[in-house]
């Protein structure tokens, strides 16, 4: 039987959640992309507590805008919070398109990873 979109990205996002692990020093920033919209939050996995988080709903622009503008929301939201340093899960998604520019935004928002 042939595995689904959906099937084929959670199987590489649980490869990739084997090796990603947010800690309270340092947690983790976990993405979700839909056609329409994209959204982030910053998670804990020890206490298994969302930290911050980030949607792209309300938002102007294209897609890409959209994304970018999410990563500097979410890191000014995590400089509010006293986080610092992130773990990127990209979430079996590809480090392409608007999950990079989300990534870049949060990296001019200040956040390091």
């Amino acid at each position: 039987m042939k595995r689904t979109k959906q099937q084929s990205r959670q199987r590489i996002h649980l490869r990739i959640r084997k090796k990603v692990n947010g800690t309270p020093e340092c947690p983790r920033l976990c993405v979700f992309r839909s056609n329409k919209e994209i959204y982030c939050q910053i998670i804990d996995d020890t206490k298994a507590h969302t930290l911050a988080a980030a949607g792209s709903k309300g938002i102007d622009g294209t897609k890409t805008e959209k994304a970018a503008a999410v990563g500097k929301i979410i890191a000014e939201k995590a400089k509010n919070a006293g986080i610092e340093t992130i773990v990127f899960d990209r979430g079996g998604y590809l480090y392409h398109g608007r999950v990079k520019a989300l990534a870049d935004g949060a990296r001019e928002g200040g956040l390091k990873f």
